[in-house]
């Protein structure tokens, strides 16, 4: 267990550490150069040509920084009108084009630099500003490694993998202060998202989205607005072009450098006229008559008019930025009839971008049970047959494709995590997209949604891979383990890391869990489900959360219950094999925690305070797993409850309640301490907090307001 006497974070403090693109005293006093190392020290200088482009200046700078901040090196930074005479000691950045031929070799392709490091000079040319960026960024990873200013001889050309890679914002919904984009561009990402509801209008109010544009530009970044936008006309209505100029038209005239839209069903539905589907958009067309309908509505439904809606909008939109681009997600429908699917890929246009979620709705079995992948989760690396089925056609027809892969490090599998620490798992992912990207010509990522980005070793490790040549996986992780634990706790943290990596496999991404235990932690309530009542309101309980949040407490479902779904078993059956898999994964997931906690021991003091925010992390996972144990095993008990006719059975039931109600109190206490650790853990940003130690006390109330009140009288009522 941690020391609870660790210095405790307040809210939001954890953006202080997202505001430091250069950790400090990254260096380690008593390293020694090897041979064939080039020793970086306060007599060399940075150099780059005097009409280099911002970016490339903005690099220059940063390199500085780093170097001051991670090295403690003073390194001055020159300009040059050229590179004919290209001083010595120096590190030199500049794109391929302003370079002598007989310096640098003739880069192909966007994404790519060189980089050649001899024992009196290291030169970054890049094919463009952006590959410069990179590359610089590449040897900070480098001396990050080394824990030295020391850089291997060598001359090599790397290139990356995958572009764009689009991420949200980790800092808070919507949210992008400098510091932050800088952050995501030495993750290796080239690209943000930003949710779109009208022009400068986003899910926190007004933001200027070409002041965002020219500030994600200076640090390689370009923007894609997501859209918000409401789609309320058929592109057969005669006044359609009018209304879509008046929504995407104006976006895009007034944000021409936008580099495209990111179209999602569920977020701009039409009112489609394909009879599979109610025809009309918002929640009120799922009734009719007050008796709800089983039909979707067409943003969750493969509308045989889409190609029709989204040649409209592509006209529109490139009517004011020819150079946009349209990507097509099909999340919404991965779970339709292959047919149906297929039928609407083979008659969209092709000069727009579709974009498939990687590993949802594949079937899992497991000692008889059937359980879909219902969201994003890295509990199934992937791919699924529903990205396969669209990827096939993608390549048939020449269609650009992207995958939504969360290789940013979270999914929705520990809602309120800032990522999920089993690299060896992730690694199966990454090596799948590597293989989508040889057989369908996979291109282009989108690595996280509204939970954002966080820069962790799991994105560190992505980014080692997603660059050719390609590196040895074993070695990137063997060079984290030693950096952030010391060689002498590594080996402790490696078999932590694949502990929890075999561990995950057992945890099963169902919707009431992903919407429920999972979604918030240990913070989520425990409803006594018979319903002892004089208003006869619902049992279901909003946590609460701020007013201003996004989605604020609407996305956590509390009155815990099975959500069954054509082709998964029934939560009844599914739930005794569920709790046992899950007690598995617990145990595993210990045993890591045993082992980190070993390594934490053995960690430099210097580096103890990333290894205890790490162990919190593992402890807030183990006792979400634990608040999921215990609600399945609270519906079961429930559920007996409700149908047993014995007065001394359900005395038994209520007995057997209230014991299980108590151990979920003392795992909620038990959880308050990592969440102080680390303020990242229990916040998300479209919800905000729902599990600090304030909501984890809220939730103790409940629960103890159950036990005090709600189990007594009913017990009352079973003995009268």
């Amino acid at each position: 267990m941690m020391d609870k006497a660790e210095k405790r974070e307040e809210n939001y403090e954890f953006r202080k550490r997202l505001n430091a693109v250069h950790q400090p005293d990254r260096v380690n006093p008593g390293a020694v150069a090897e041979p064939g190392e080039t020793v970086v020290d306060s007599s060399w200088q940075i150099v780059v040509e005097r009409q280099a482009r911002p970016l490339v200046l903005n690099t220059a700078k940063d390199l500085q920084d780093y170097l001051l901040v991670s090295m403690k090196l003073s390194v001055a930074l020159s300009l040059v009108d050229n590179f004919h005479d290209m001083p010595e000691q120096s590190i030199v950045l500049a794109e391929m084009a302003s370079l002598p031929e007989s310096i640098s070799t003739k880069l192909e392709h966007p994404g790519s630099y060189q980089l050649q490091i001899t024992a009196n000079r290291v030169l970054i040319s890049g094919y463009d500003d952006r590959s410069v960026a990179q590359g610089s960024y590449f040897i900070e990873d480098l001396m990050n490694l080394r824990e030295a200013p020391f850089l291997q001889h060598q001359d090599v050309v790397r290139t990356s993998k995958f572009s764009p890679r689009m991420v949200h914002s980790g800092w808070g919904m919507d949210q992008f202060p400098d510091a932050h984009l800088n952050v995501i561009a030495h993750a290796g990402m080239d690209a943000i998202l930003v949710f779109a509801k009208g022009v400068n209008h986003t899910t926190v109010g007004l933001m200027d989205f070409n002041d965002l544009i020219e500030r994600a530009a200076a640090y390689g970044l370009d923007v894609y607005l997501y859209s918000y936008l409401h789609s309320e006309r058929h592109p057969d209505d005669p006044d359609a072009k009018e209304f879509y100029d008046s929504t995407y038209g104006k976006l895009f005239a007034a944000c021409p450098k936008a580099k495209g839209v990111i179209l999602v069903g569920e977020s701009c539905e039409f009112p489609s006229k394909d009879e599979n589907t109610l025809q009309q958009i918002g929640r009120a067309a799922c009734y009719k008559d007050g008796i709800r309908s089983l039909k979707p509505r067409p943003g969750w439904w493969p509308c045989k008019d889409f190609p029709q809606w989204l040649e409209l909008i592509r006209d529109t939109i490139r009517n004011h930025a020819p150079q946009a681009e349209i990507v097509f997600w099909t999340y919404n429908w991965g779970w339709a009839p292959k047919e149906e699917r297929l039928r609407l890929l083979r008659t969209m246009p092709t000069d727009i971008t579709l974009q498939v979620t990687f590993e949802m709705f594949d079937q899992i079995k497991r000692n008889g049970i059937v359980n879909p992948v219902m969201d994003y989760t890295i509990t199934h690396p992937g791919p699924g047959q529903y990205f396969l089925s669209e990827a096939e056609v993608a390549k048939e027809r020449g269609i650009k494709l992207y995958a939504m892969s969360n290789t940013g490090g979270c999914t929705w599998d520990f809602g309120t995590t800032p990522y999920v620490p089993t690299p060896y798992q992730w690694l199966r992912r990454y090596q799948a997209l590597f293989d989508a990207r040889n057989r369908f010509g996979l291109c282009g990522l989108m690595e996280s949604h509204h939970f954002g980005f966080y820069p962790s070793f799991i994105s560190e490790f992505a980014k080692w891979l997603y660059w050719e040549p390609e590196t040895d996986p074993e070695t990137i992780l063997r060079g984290l383990a030693e950096r952030d634990f010391g060689v002498a706790g590594a080996d402790a943290a490696l078999e932590c890391w694949r502990n929890w990596s075999a561990a995950i496999n057992d945890l099963i991404p169902t919707n009431e869990d992903q919407y429920g235990p999972l979604r918030s932690g240990p913070s989520y309530p425990f409803i006594f489900q018979p319903d002892i009542t004089r208003t006869f309101d619902s049992k279901e309980i909003s946590m609460p959360t701020e007013p201003l949040a996004h989605f604020g407490a609407r996305i956590i479902k509390t009155l815990y219950h099975p959500y069954e779904n054509e082709g998964q078993t029934p939560g009844a059956i599914r739930y005794p094999v569920e709790i046992k898999t899950l007690e598995r994964m617990r145990q595993r997931w210990h045993q890591g925690i045993d082992k980190l906690q070993l390594a934490v021991d053995q960690t430099p003091q210097s580096k103890k305070v990333a290894g205890e925010r790490l162990l919190a992390l593992g402890w807030f996972i183990h006792n979400s797993v634990t608040t999921t144990i215990n609600i399945k095993k609270w519906w079961q008990l429930n559920m007996r409850l409700l149908v047993e006719i014995d007065r001394a059975a359900q005395n038994s039931v209520l007995d057997k309640l209230t014991v299980l109600a108590q151990a979920e109190i003392e795992n909620a206490k038990a959880t308050i301490p990592f969440v102080e650790t680390d303020s990242r853990l229990g916040w998300e940003p479209s919800m905000e907090y729902v599990c600090d130690r304030w909501h984890l006390e809220w939730k103790i109330r409940q629960v103890k307001q159950v036990i005090e009140e709600e189990i007594p009288a009913y017990r009352r009522a079973v003995n009268v």
